[in-house]
């Protein structure tokens, strides 16, 4: 069983192609980014890939997702999960992230919203999957997949040969839960997952920001200087045999995106006990 290393290009915001060159040069073999990012590869995917292959990278997935629970939106969200599905099969990748839409309601998600929610999931789900790539539900901080009983619903309403898992740890403990708890439950549709840590300190679902010390952080911090059980995810992970990708992310640095992804590259490999490099 051999748990895949990829690096989230968030932390580089615009900035392609210094993503892709400071991962690389940290030993990563594989990356996320920006789907809008990505997309603009869509009639030149040759290019893309190309682009990949010079900096000895795959891509692991790219985000989808939308505003599930609004049925007058349910055309556009299949359009465009398809749109980049089609994207991904293209470049030899074969997860896609589902990122539930934002704001929140008023009051959180009602029984008819998820029903709503679930059925739209399932429909671009399938579609998906007809293109051989997995979607992957990712419950996020804000939005209509937030709270543990959102998520069980979710998990519960849709259909486990084509909706699969897509965990973070960061989030679901934001959110309340215990992620290996959450993850147990859910093991065998795990199909992708998103590596974080999270200062539970101060704040709620909420916040923007936390306070560690003097230093403002923000919300989520990198690998091993929040409080998330990371120890226990991976061996969770080893414990059901998961041999698919596990995605550094951190959303912003308080020095530099390649300080911040070093920090979290050396946390996996000292710590974990996952080899990035030579992967």
């Amino acid at each position: 069983m051999t748990i895949r290393i990829s690096c989230h290009l968030i932390t580089w915001g615009e900035d392609l192609l210094k993503g892709l060159a400071e991962a690389s040069g940290l030993g990563y073999r594989a990356c996320e980014t920006f789907t809008h990012i990505a997309l603009q590869y869509e009639n030149n995917v040759a290019a893309f890939k190309e682009l990949l292959q010079q900096h000895n990278l795959v891509l692991s997935a790219l985000y989808g997702g939308g505003r599930f629970s609004d049925k007058s939106k349910r055309q556009e969200v299949i359009d465009y999960n398809t749109r980049v599905a089609r994207f991904l099969q293209a470049c030899g990748s074969d997860r896609i992230v589902f990122g539930p839409g934002g704001p929140r309601p008023e009051g959180g998600m009602t029984p008819d919203l998820l029903k709503t929610a679930a059925e739209t999931i399932n429909e671009a789900a399938k579609r998906c999957f007809d293109l051989g790539v997995k979607a992957c539900v990712h419950p996020h901080l804000w939005t209509e997949i937030q709270d543990e009983h959102e998520v069980d619903a979710i998990m519960e309403l849709t259909d486990p040969d084509y909706v699969f898992f897509c965990p973070d740890p960061a989030h679901l403990a934001k959110a309340g839960m215990d992620p290996v708890e959450v993850m147990r439950r859910y093991k065998d549709r795990i199909a992708y997952l998103h590596l974080k840590d999270v200062t539970l300190d101060d704040g709620d679902a909420d916040s923007v920001s936390v306070s560690s010390g003097t230093e403002a952080l923000p919300i989520f911090c990198e690998l091993g200087l929040g409080t998330v059980n990371l120890p226990g995810i991976v061996d969770l992970l080893k414990e059901i045999n998961y041999d698919g990708w596990m995605t550094v992310e951190i959303d912003q640095s308080t020095s530099t995106p390649l300080n911040s992804l070093t920090i979290c590259r050396d946390y996996v490999e000292q710590k974990l006990g996952i080899p990035i490099r030579g992967q």
